[in-house]
């Protein structure tokens, strides 16, 4: 189990040493409108949303530094006024890599975990690289604990902290207004989702997050993903059962006296095998549920 997770954080953190020497000067930022003020930009890094009107912008993660001036092009495309507030759903560099020059012109916010994760980075080295301590201007200047509200152009965009999930920092931004939710890499539909355990991060946890979200959202609300394109609260839910069936799978598995390997070797998630052919591979997903149920096992 400790080798499948240092796997998983060494995937993630050498796509940080590449993001700092990639190429970003083909990436495109494409323009969504999701509904009501707000709209969903892709490029490179995780999904941007953003919601603008007269008193400014909201702007909700910021992908990477180089992209900024791309992304500040195709805001000005929609409007005139400035971006007021970027708010942060969680600590990983493809959403808080733009901070920093978005602080010329930003307030940044961010749960308290965000902020510390950020100035702390991770001085272990994992496959040769490790996750440097963010500049100062990169970090959040108001942090919350719980919730905080940004009231602006009609719209209250509510930030509410989830932890336990895809890391301890988590925030889902709830767009109240115009029924739009970004729910950052808690929800993301390349596949199996990365939870980075090593963060604080928990598939059980994620699943108690999720089942709270869809028991607070309309059945007309646009989702937008950390990575993908805009979902519905049906999707969602999908998303969220899969979880909760891969977890019964390994539980049971668990139960039957399997050990890790024979549950690897059975592929005990063999009916999700296909979302587990990108980043996040089936047989490390299993390992990371058994580990998680092993330790809740033990320290009850």
């Amino acid at each position: 189990m400790r080798n499948a997770l240092v796997l998983l954080l060494a995937a993630a953190v050498v796509s940080h040493a590449g993001a700092q020497t990639q190429d970003f000067s083909k990436v495109e930022i494409r323009v969504e409108k999701v509904a009501g003020s707000v709209y969903m930009l892709t490029g490179s890094g995780g999904n941007i949303g953003l919601s603008i009107g007269p008193d400014g912008g909201v702007v909700v993660d910021d992908q990477f530094a180089p992209l900024v001036p791309r992304i500040r092009e195709a805001i000005r495309k929609l409007t005139s006024e400035p971006v007021r507030f970027v708010l942060n759903t969680h600590w990983h560099f493809d959403h808080t890599g733009g901070n920093a020059p978005f602080a010329a012109e930003a307030t940044l916010i961010a749960h308290e975990n965000v902020r510390r994760r950020m100035q702390q980075g991770d001085p272990k080295e994992v496959a040769g690289n490790a996750v440097e301590p963010a500049a100062p201007e990169a970090l959040p200047v108001i942090t919350f604990d719980r919730s905080l509200s940004v009231h602006l152009n009609g719209e209250d965009v509510r930030a509410l902290h989830y932890a336990r999930g895809h890391t301890d920092g988590d925030s889902v931004i709830f767009f109240t207004r115009s029924k739009v939710v970004h729910l950052g890499d808690d929800f993301v539909t390349y596949g199996f989702p990365f939870v980075d355990a090593a963060s604080g991060g928990s598939v059980l946890g994620l699943i108690e997050n999720l089942d709270a979200v869809l028991a607070a959202l309309p059945d007309d609300v646009k989702v937008i993903p950390g990575h993908g394109p805009v979902s519905t609260k049906a999707d969602l839910r999908k998303f969220t059962e899969m979880l909760r069936a891969c977890v019964a799978r390994v539980e049971a598995a668990r139960r039957a006296g399997s050990s890790l390997a024979q549950m690897q070797q059975e592929n005990v998630l063999r009916e999700y095998d296909s979302l587990g052919q990108g980043f996040i591979k089936t047989r490390d997903f299993i390992a990371q549920i058994a580990g998680e149920l092993a330790h809740s096992s033990a320290s009850h």
